[in-house]
């Protein structure tokens, strides 16, 4: 049975087409009719903007004396990094093999006080994993259907916002309260996409208030209603890690390349020693960038091959909008360098591709 997000009924009034998502029945595209389509949205959110409704994402807290001190020792990042305010990229791995339980944003509120957002389909295995050692005083709930999570994207994103009233100035991956139209908001410097954007979590029965004001400020500047199938080729010319995909149970953060969210210096966290090993060793395979030389399009699953030997494959893949060729991440041998040449198995006939580092595009998000 499909759970649905506040917004729905939004969804289904402009015909959009539906799929599954962890388990939520969430919009993939809108109609070509209307302006919609992957490749019309993906434009308008590197050119002007765009709104994606995200309310599947998982929402949870953790409350209480000593919270920050009893996260930290479960996930990747260091949450002494940051202070009250800001919000941080992270991952909850498993103890025993360092696969990666969920990768999640901690927003910061108070040394007692952490809200967190992990992917839809792993937010009970998140929280379950979490409240099975929480010791007595904390806290740990799960706030999935209590908040809505609205994301707008693109340059134009902070103009939109102002229209509206909110002028605010928030630094990268920084968070605050804020009022629109009389509603109360968390917003978010963050997003999915690689654009200067913002991620708003107004109160699950406020999500079509906030959502409409949003669809129509982004008429002044021809943005777009946008749907998960543009999301995803955003966020793959970016190189950001899917859960399920370049990040799984099966898949530690060395190996996804992410090592850039461990931190190092911290005494304890979930999966450390299998991190400390693969720091000292090297992963068995890295996570690389693959760009089509041809006109072959890779998907997720194809063998990439160097010679006749096969060196990995394929996690993601897509045609990317702005670069006009075929794009992927791909988990490949270590011994594969940037800049080496291989091939793709697509559909039995072979593509080639370069061996990249993401991003395929610049970041804008700062």
């Amino acid at each position: 049975m499909s759970l649905y997000s506040p917004l729905h009924q939004r969804h289904l009034a402009l015909s959009a087409k539906l799929a599954d998502f962890g388990g939520w029945d969430m919009p993939i595209e809108y109609p070509a009719t209307t302006g919609g389509g992957v490749i019309a949205e993906h434009t308008a959110v590197r050119e002007r903007v765009g709104i994606f409704d995200v309310s599947h994402l998982g929402k949870a807290e953790i409350v209480g004396a000593g919270a920050l001190e009893f996260l930290n020792n479960l996930i990747t990042n260091d949450l002494t990094k940051i202070t009250d305010g800001q919000a941080q990229y992270t991952m909850l791995c498993d103890d025993k093999s360092g696969g990666v339980i969920d990768d999640l944003i901690v927003y910061r509120k108070s040394a007692e006080n952490l809200f967190l957002i992990p992917n839809a389909s792993n937010t009970t295995a998140v929280v379950a994993a979490i409240s099975a050692v929480a010791p007595v005083g904390i806290s740990v709930k799960n706030l999935h259907n209590n908040f809505a999570v609205i994301a707008i994207q693109g340059p134009k994103a902070e103009a939109v916002l102002k229209n509206l009233g909110v002028d605010i100035s928030l630094g990268y991956m920084a968070f605050s309260e804020i009022t629109i139209a009389g509603i109360r908001t968390i917003i978010c410097r963050t997003g999915y996409t690689g654009e200067h954007g913002y991620e708003l979590l107004p109160a699950w029965q406020d999500a079509e208030k906030i959502w409409d004001l949003l669809a129509e400020g982004i008429k002044s500047f021809d943005g777009r209603v946008c749907g998960l199938g543009a999301r995803d080729t955003l966020r793959t010319e970016m190189g950001y890690p899917l859960h399920g995909h370049e990040l799984s149970l099966a898949i530690t953060p060395m190996q996804a390349n992410a090592s850039w969210a461990i931190g190092w210096k911290k005494l304890n966290f979930w999966g450390k020693s299998i991190a400390d090993r693969e720091k000292l060793s090297g992963p068995n395979r890295i996570l690389r960038g693959l760009k089509s030389l041809d006109r072959g399009i890779p998907r997720g699953g194809m063998t990439v091959k160097s010679g006749a030997a096969i060196i990995g494959e394929i996690t993601s893949g897509t045609f990317s909008p702005t670069l006009r060729v075929g794009i992927a991440l791909a988990l490949l041998d270590p011994k594969i360098a940037i800049g080496d040449t291989v091939t793709i198995d697509v559909r039995g006939r072979e593509s080639s591709a370069v061996v990249t580092k993401p991003p395929f595009v610049q970041s804008k998000v700062k």
